[in-house]
């Protein structure tokens, strides 16, 4: 059986295009990627946000699986750098500590529901940015999850069916594509800590391309029925090259929950 699965595994690896290299990328008098040239553009001149994508920690670089154990991101925090940190309802704050107290038991992560947008943003695995005319998808690595964009000049829906992430339109201000998302549910986790968010949340995200390599993306934050005013906080993403996303299914084969019993 051991040699079964040595004979096997190499096939079944090169069949998930690990390491198939990414076409066209900039590099260096020494051959190296240089991931400071200038951000690639689209027909019409705008910035081209494809690509595959991770989100960098604030204080250690390139995000890993391993490294949420220490808690100091903003997957755990999304409010982490922000002087005084997220304007609480005091309601707010309560069911926060309250998750927290609980080790984030029934965090849709843990629960392999959704993340909605916030942790998407800054959940550790990649994503691809796919940018077409009229229409931008992420499509998230962690359980196959996806985003719809429009940027074709479409209004927000007045009344929106209540969804995990939300309704988005997005348009051009000069190289910054701003996204304005409404329609949640009013049971969202802004991070795994427990941050909550209702349905009267309205996110607007500014993505900029700084330059091959390195976006950033600014995420306001307006729902005061959580908060006490709005809050805005800066993330970061980096380029990774030669590789692809992979099906991932949380609920698959799933033996965890059980055993989280929390406090």
């Amino acid at each position: 059986m051991r040699t079964l699965l040595l004979v096997v595994a190499p096939a079944v690896l090169s069949a998930q295009w690990l390491h198939y290299p990414t076409a066209g990328v900039p590099k260096t008098r020494d051959g190296k990627p240089n991931l400071t040239a200038p951000a690639p553009r689209t027909t019409d001149g705008k910035p081209d946000l494809s690509g595959i994508w991770q989100p960098v920690s604030r204080n250690r670089g390139p995000e890993s699986l391993e490294g949420q154990a220490q808690r100091a991101t903003q997957f755990w925090d999304i409010g982490l750098g922000l002087p005084g940190g997220l304007p609480y309802q005091p309601w707010a704050l309560e069911v926060r500590n309250k998750r927290m107290a609980n080790f984030s038991h029934d965090n849709p992560d843990v629960r392999c529901l959704p993340l909605g947008i916030l942790q998407m943003q800054t959940h550790p695995m990649i994503r691809r940015i796919m940018q077409a005319p009229g229409f931008i998808a992420i499509l998230h690595e962690r359980d196959m999850e996806y985003r719809q964009i429009f940027t074709d000049g479409r209004a927000l829906p007045r009344d929106p069916n209540p969804s995990w992430n939300g309704y988005s339109s997005g348009r051009w201000e000069g190289d910054t594509l701003v996204i304005e998302t409404n329609g949640f549910r009013n049971d969202l986790w802004a991070d795994y800590n427990g941050s909550p968010l209702t349905e009267a949340a309205k996110i607007t995200e500014r993505f900029r391309r700084l330059n091959y390599g390195n976006m950033e993306v600014e995420v306001t934050v307006e729902d005061l029925k959580a908060y006490t005013k709005p809050w805005t906080v800066t993330l970061n993403q980096s380029l990774v090259l030669d590789t692809d996303i992979l099906e991932y299914v949380c609920a698959e084969n799933e033996k965890d929950t059980a055993h989280m019993v929390g406090k």
